[in-house]
C-alpha cells in the first residue's frame, strides 16, 4: 500500500489555508463593529503578556485584513508614544511577512503576475525596483496592508528587500497613528496634553501621503 501523493497533500494543505483566511476574514469583516481601538487596547491592557498578545494580533489582522491603523492606535493607548511605537511596527513588518509567506506558499507558481493585466505591471515594476519599490507602495494610503502582503507574495522579490522596503514604508503612518492613540487616551483620561500628539501625528500623516507624490516628481 503506498502513502499519500506529496503533490495531493500539498494542495490540500493550499486548500485549508485558504479556507481558513477566507473564514477569519468573514468573521472579522462580521463584527468589525467590536473591533476598534478602545475595545482592543482593554483586552490587551487586561492581558499578563500585553506585547506578546498584541504582536500575535497584529499578525492574525494581518492576514484577515483588518486595518493595522487600528492596531497602532490601540498601541499608543496602551503601550504609549515610545513603547506603541516599538510594537506597533514589530507587530506591522511581522505581519507584513508572514502575509507574503502564506501568498507565496499558496501560489506557489500557480499565479504568474504577468498573466494579470492590471496588476501585474504593478507588481512586476515592485520586483524590479526592490526595497525602494515596496516602500513607495506602502506609504499609498489607499492600498490595503493586507492586499499588498499578498500581491507582493506572487512576485520573486527576496524576503530581505520585501521586509526592508516594508518597515520603512510603513514607518511614517504607523508613527502618526501611535501618537494618535496616544492624544486619545489623554482625551478618555481627562488629562491635558493631548493637543501636542495630535498635531504631531496630524504632521507626520500628511508627510507620508506627499512622500509618494514627491517621489514620482523626483523619478
Amino acid at each position: 500500500m503506498t502513502g499519500a501523493d506529496p503533490r495531493h497533500l500539498r494542495l490540500l494543505g493550499r486548500v485549508l489555508a485558504l479556507a481558513l483566511l477566507l473564514a477569519g476574514t468573514g468573521y472579522v469583516i462580521l463584527n468589525r463593529a467590536v473591533l476598534d481601538p478602545l475595545t482592543l487596547s482593554r483586552a490587551i491592557a487586561a492581558a499578563p503578556a500585553a506585547p506578546l498578545l498584541f504582536l500575535a494580533l497584529h499578525i492574525v489582522a494581518s492576514l484577515l485584513f483588518l486595518p493595522r491603523t487600528v492596531l497602532a492606535v490601540a498601541a499608543g493607548l496602551v503601550f504609549g508614544l515610545g513603547w506603541g511605537l516599538v510594537w506597533a511596527t514589530t507587530g506591522s513588518v511581522l505581519g507584513a511577512i508572514v502575509g507574503f509567506l502564506v501568498a507565496r506558499y499558496l501560489n506557489a507558481g500557480l499565479i504568474e503576475p504577468e498573466a494579470m493585466p492590471r496588476v501585474g505591471p504593478i507588481l512586476e515594476r515592485a520586483e524590479a525596483g526592490g526595497w525602494r519599490a515596496v516602500a513607495a507602495l506602502r506609504l499609498i494610503p489607499v492600498l490595503p496592508h493586507s492586499l499588498a502582503n499578498y500581491a507582493l507574495g506572487l512576485t520573486r522579490l527576496s524576503l530581505g528587500s520585501y521586509t526592508l522596503g516594508s518597515l520603512l514604508g510603513q514607518l511614517p503612518m504607523t508613527f502618526a497613528y501611535v501618537d494618535f492613540g496616544v492624544a486619545g487616551g489623554k482625551v478618555w483620561a481627562g488629562a491635558s496634553g493631548w493637543l501636542g500628539p495630535t498635531l504631531v501625528g496630524c504632521a507626520v500623516l500628511v508627510v507620508s501621503l506627499l512622500l509618494p507624490r514627491l517621489a514620482r516628481q523626483r523619478g
